[in-house]
């Protein structure tokens, strides 16, 4: 899991994705976020308008395997 940072107080899942590199583009995260190959915190999460805040954690689970980032807080 690699931590990324972001500058404002939250951001939503699906820019997050491309940010984090989880996601190649916008229409590459919509099809994993609703097709449910997407995690926040644990839970499957169907919504690309979710806030994460700093301390989420999102899992993608893709062909070749599970990636993961950390929402954190540029201070």
């Amino acid at each position: 899991m690699h931590d990324v940072t972001i500058r404002d107080e939250s951001i939503r899942l699906g820019q997050f994705l491309k940010l984090a590199d989880l996601a190649e583009s916008g229409a590459e995260a919509r099809d994993l976020v609703t097709d449910g190959e997407v995690t926040v915190n644990g839970e499957v999460d169907t919504r690309r308008g979710r806030q994460l805040v700093p301390g989420d954690v999102v899992v993608v689970s893709h062909p070749d395997g599970r990636r993961s980032a950390r929402v954190v807080h540029d201070d």
